[in-house]
């Protein structure tokens, strides 16, 4: 078991999801329960999955739980783009959270490759 908190991955998470829900407290209202709900649940997915493969008993599962995290990075992705093609949020906004994205999901994919290399 590792504590989450004293990974870098999942801090840089933590910060994105605290961004997205100051970005999508401005979406406008008739959006809260569609785009507004959905990439805040993104967002809290990706930190809640490396938190939870933490604390699971072996590679295999944190593997696992990284993946779902990496799915949802993904997720996110697509939806930062169609808030920008919405003009929900401006160019800038959408640069830097779509670059803050992109360095997460490295980093998650160099963990990645770290547990499965740690597997063999």
């Amino acid at each position: 078991m590792k504590d989450f908190r004293d990974l870098h991955v999942w801090e840089k998470a933590h910060q994105l999801t605290l961004e997205l829900y100051a970005v999508t407290a401005r979406f406008p209202k008739h959006e809260l329960y569609g785009l507004t709900s959905q990439i805040r649940r993104c967002g809290v997915s990706i930190g809640a999955n490396i938190a939870e493969g933490c604390e699971k008993n072996g590679n295999n599962e944190f593997q696992r739980f990284l993946q779902i995290a990496a799915g949802s990075a993904s997720e996110l992705d697509y939806e930062l783009l169609l808030c920008r093609d919405l003009q929900y949020c401006n160019a800038d906004e959408y640069k830097q959270l779509s670059e803050e994205l992109s360095r997460l999901r490295k980093m998650l994919g160099a963990l990645l490759r770290k547990v499965q290399m740690d597997r063999s």
